[in-house]
């Protein structure tokens, strides 16, 4: 035993928004349950929850077309859409919860009220997006959603978009005010902060090497303080592996089957960030275009506001790249080190499935930043280029996994949790729309993980999360008083929206 070992009754590892918000929920429903954090970086939130790896929409599925799907019949398939609006209405009830209990404060140095805008170009596109619209806004979860294509109408909305367009040009967008912008990273260092409060112990600049089950059916680590060198064992019931692109190797040392014939595939992110004040002013909303043909869901252009640190930023991309990278901070052998004998021929399938993703990321990683331009004047087409920098964004991890659907080696675009058949251990793996459903995701890993005590929690999971168990779209009256008080607590100021 090197250097002693501790028991405590969870461990979450990494200090991310997924780690932040099961910690905050088993917190308010077993205060007394002993939580320990185990994070390699110096601070809660550098890795995919930081706010300058994300693109911290907020996602409602508002804007995002890629979660509105036409059939071979023509017709709109909105289940994805309305499914992503009501996972982010959870998110939004819990922390408004937080705010009104005084758990965590100033909520607007996390969330702020933003228009959420779809554009397209083009005269099928402008089809698909009429469609889309007429789909959505009979739903009480989308409703105050509006649709143009009168370029007046558009000056208005966009004006930054629209100058130095052509008046006969096609073009289109639906626009919704009940948006927002969520800076995921200050949300989680909140979070984290409140934790600590709550005799959570999070230990930084830890890393975790290793992963094993004891005999008694508890799971032991084997972590690494980066400063001292020492390496301890600590003992925990339940683990939680939340960190990101580094989860797939963990989950792998754990030897569950159910991590078994999972691989993952990394694409990296680049976005520009507009350095000219005056620019910025000029645009004042997230507005999402359709994706080029080819290129995976995660790339869909788009063209953001968003506040950090309190100031007004304009964000392009992203742009994808490819490194074998797991997390920025990682390390170049993370995608050999996780191809093993059990996802091999997983590995190998996905590779040869997915030959148009590969050369859409080579493509993208020879890319010139005046390409990059190229690529941004589509959406504004007076962009001048000394006034946009490069910045790089977080890591993706995607999932390839077997699937009924797909196949062997099928890379899955989303957020998936893997957990043991007996609850002991859960990893989170995927992407988007990853931070904005985390307590969605969150709440069905603690029913998952802890089935026998469901029960006795549902009455205080109710009361963080009033719609729990129901669905809002069903509950136009719900949905409503829901979002008054969400709204109000969390200070989003906006013009009334009427449910019907």
């Amino acid at each position: 035993m090197n250097n002693g070992e501790t028991k405590t009754d969870v461990i979450l590892i990494g200090a991310g928004i997924m780690s932040a918000t099961i910690g905050t929920l088993l917190k308010e429903l077993v205060p007394e349950w002993k939580i320990t954090v185990y994070e390699k970086l110096e601070n809660a939130g550098e890795e995919s929850s930081n706010e300058w790896n994300n693109a911290g929409t907020g996602h409602a599925a508002l804007c995002e077309l890629n979660y509105t799907v036409e059939k071979p019949d023509g017709s709109l398939d909105i289940s994805k859409a309305i499914r992503i609006n009501e996972q982010f209405q959870v998110s939004m009830q819990f922390w408004s919860y937080l705010v009104k209990n005084n758990l965590i404060d100033n909520p607007q140095d996390f969330i702020r009220r933003l228009p959420h805008m779809s554009l397209v170009q083009g005269e099928e596109n402008l089809a698909f997006l009429k469609k889309r619209f007429e789909a959505l806004s009979k739903n009480p979860l989308f409703q105050g959603m509006e649709f143009s294509e009168d370029h007046e109408k558009l000056i208005e909305w966009i004006p930054l978009i629209m100058e130095g367009r052509k008046l006969n040009e096609p073009i289109a967008a639906t626009k919704i005010d009940s948006g927002t912008d969520v800076n995921f990273g200050a949300l989680t260092r909140m979070l984290f902060d409140h934790l600590e409060t709550k005799n959570v112990q999070i230990n930084y600049n830890h890393n975790v090497n290793g992963i094993k089950r004891t005999n008694d059916g508890q799971w032991e680590l084997k972590v690494q303080n980066q400063f001292s060198g020492t390496v301890k064992r600590h003992t925990a019931k339940f683990v939680f592996i939340g960190g990101g692109g580094g989860s797939l190797h963990l989950l792998q040392k754990s030897g569950i089957p159910e991590g078994k014939h999972v691989g993952g595939f990394p694409v990296s992110g680049l976005f520009m960030v507009c350095n000219n004040p005056e620019v910025v002013e000029q645009h004042h909303a997230k507005v999402y275009g359709k994706a080029k043909v080819g290129a995976p869901p995660m790339s869909v252009p788009h063209l953001d506001t968003r506040f950090i640190d309190n100031k007004k930023s304009l964000l392009f991309g992203p742009f994808a790249g490819f490194t074998p990278k797991f997390l920025k901070t990682g390390s170049n052998m993370d995608l050999i080190t996780s191809v093993k004998p059990n996802n091999v021929l997983t590995m190998l399938s996905a590779g040869a499935k997915e030959m148009a993703l590969t050369k859409y990321l080579i493509q993208q990683v020879m890319l010139t930043k005046e390409q990059r331009m190229e690529e941004l004047r589509e959406f504004i087409p007076n962009a001048k280029t000394e006034d946009w920098d490069i910045v790089v964004a977080g890591q993706r991890v995607q999932v390839i996994k077997d699937t009924e659907a797909g196949g062997k080696g099928t890379l899955q675009f989303g957020t998936e949790v893997i957990t043991a058949a007996d609850g002991s251990i859960a990893a989170l793996l995927g992407a988007s729309p990853g931070a904005s459903t985390a307590v969605h995701v969150m709440l069905e890993v603690i029913k998952k993980c802890f089935p026998d005590h469901i029960k006795e929690w549902e009455s205080k999971i109710k009361e963080m999360i009033p719609s729990y168990g129901m669905s809002l779209m069903e509950n136009p009256n719900l949905l409503h008083e829901i979002h008054t008080t969400t709204e109000q607590t969390l200070g989003l100021r906006e013009k009334e929206l009427v449910f019907s």
